[in-house]
């Protein structure tokens, strides 16, 4: 069996019961703790200061007259105040550094009766942060005071998930928080949720820089401002949400307006400007296309980031803001590194947490939940409630999830559609009619869509011989190629399911033949 090992305080109160024999009609915690007939004490460490050395001497006598049993060892720990947060917690700390513990051989107590408040909790956030590998215990005195009563002892093991009730709570309120950043949408795309669930653990614990990487309208924004009210919610932040697109900065517009400037830096500065990171001092600031900004703007930003304070632009004086960041992007910010067109500390800097958001067309399984999702804002927005009925649901739903639908514009896409329909919606109700036009609308706007990202490539007149299909295949197989770093990596994206069943001996060159048939290569 193990042995059990207490360490406390000398309560200078508690455990002082006078010179005489009298002593032995009060309850004193640490000589009382030794006298529990169902609980051994092997070893007792008892902390004291220089002050208290007679009370220790008693004390020590006393518990090995009624438990020669345990080992006592008392313990020098001056402390000059020890009500004295800082300098309690730093002589707990230290002492917990240097100290042998053997957790396979030893159970390890800390008795929190004794000692100041201040002492006690410092000994519980040691515990609880497993600076001492033990358990709480906690003395309590008898009902009546008796000569032989030993009065009480609990303990308390502040590994929360060993307690079932508390356990189910956090799994429940961990649901809510996913929940919440989904705004309630059911989502079924795994991948998807599993990113979810890391963002929440994320906002909850972690103030460092996020950054959202995905298309335009797969929801970069929308899931910030959700970050956001989960963390103000959750008391982790006080101030605004800010959000601002870099793509819109230019020149000293951008410095102004990121990092404010003072009358007269430069012509048409008329007043002093804060600047939005300022505006979003203790709030969160959301830098969508934060691959769009200037190589000057950047290095102010990695600094703003790192030491929490920078220099408006004409000013001479740092101002602090002490903000959190969530950066977006639909661009591969390592291409951008190496064509020297965003910084690589920066990056570095803004890389520990980053998500890749999937597009609308990687999650086709969720189309279906947001679809609802939709109805529901127009009806809130709108104040009326609007329906499809069953025949035009199936028809737009196999349409919306069909391989051939394009979804450029993603979830700001569907919105759009949506609400068109509900729009159009005669009493409420979104009919066959209402559907085919839709679909009719999008098929037109995916097509100009294609048009436009082939035409670069091939020239209008090449496109104009090239069926829908091909054109709509082609243009989808050269987005991942963009997105690749290697040929052999969009050939792997591109044939997986061919690699896994073994059907595709060379995906790269099975992609680089596919491509030659329109006159492209890497």
């Amino acid at each position: 069996m193990k042995k059990t090992v207490v360490i406390g305080f000398v309560g200078t109160q508690l455990d002082s019961g006078g010179k005489g024999l009298g002593r032995w009609e009060k309850w004193r915690p640490s000589v009382a703790l030794c006298q529990h007939e169902d609980f051994l004490v092997h070893r007792f460490e008892l902390l004291y200061s220089a002050p208290h050395q007679g009370l220790m001497d008693q004390l020590a006598a006393d518990i090995g007259q009624v438990s020669p049993e345990t080992e006592l060892r008392p313990t020098l720990l001056n402390l000059h105040d020890p009500w004295d947060f800082e300098e309690v917690y730093s002589a707990l700390h230290d002492y917990a550094r240097g100290y042998p513990f053997d957790p396979e051989h030893e159970d390890y107590l800390m008795h929190i009766t004794t000692g100041t408040h201040v002492a006690q909790i410092c000994m519980f956030l040691l515990t609880e942060a497993r600076t001492f590998p033990a358990k709480l215990l906690q003395t309590s005195p008898p009902k009546r005071q008796r000569t032989e009563d030993e009065g009480t002892y609990t303990i308390i093991d502040l590994d929360l998930s060993k307690y079932n009730q508390i356990a189910a709570r956090f799994q429940r309120e961990q649901e809510e928080r996913v929940s919440f950043l989904k705004s309630g949408i059911a989502t079924r795309n795994a991948q998807f949720n599993r990113m979810i669930t890391d963002i929440e653990r994320v906002a909850v614990r972690s103030r460092a820089p996020v950054l959202l990487i995905g298309p335009t309208g797969a929801g970069k924004s929308f899931l910030a401002r959700r970050v956001f009210a989960l963390k103000h919610a959750r008391h982790r932040l006080a101030g605004e949400f800010v959000e601002v697109n870099c793509a819109t900065l230019r020149g000293e517009n951008a410095m102004s307006t990121l990092f404010g400037h003072v009358k007269g830096a430069f012509t048409g500065a008329m007043a002093d400007r804060a600047g939005l990171l300022r505006k979003a001092d203790k709030g969160l600031i959301f830098l969508d296309e934060i691959g769009e900004l200037g190589l000057d703007e950047q290095a102010m930003l990695l600094k703003a980031i790192e030491e929490k304070r920078f220099f408006p632009f004409g000013s001479d004086r740092e101002v602090v803001s002490d903000f959190q960041l969530i950066a977006g992007t639909n661009r591969d910010l390592r291409e951008a590194i190496h064509a020297g067109r965003f910084r690589e500390d920066l990056f570095a800097r803004i890389n520990l947490w980053t998500f890749f958001l999937p597009s609308l067309v990687e999650r086709r399984e969720d189309i279906e939940p947001n679809l609802e999702f939709e109805l529901g804002r127009f009806a809130q927005e709108h104040g009326t409630t609007v329906r499809f009925n069953k025949e035009a649901r199936e028809h737009y739903l196999a349409f919306a999830t069909a391989p051939s639908a394009v979804w450029a514009g993603n979830f700001r896409e569907l919105s759009a559609s949506v609400t068109r329909m509900a729009t159009l919606a005669d009493g409420g109700r979104i009919t066959l009619d209402v559907v085919e036009s839709e679909m009719a609308r999008l098929k037109s706007l995916w097509r100009m869509n294609t048009d436009s990202s082939l035409s670069p490539l091939l020239g209008a007149a090449r496109c104009a011989e090239i069926d829908l299909f091909d054109q709509l295949q082609l243009g989808a197989i050269i987005k991942v190629c963009q997105s690749s770093q290697t040929l052999a990596e969009a050939g792997r994206t591109l044939f997986a399911v061919s690699i896994g069943k073994k059907r595709s001996t060379n995906d790269t060159d099975r992609l680089r033949k596919y491509l030659a048939r329109f006159g492209l290569d890497w």
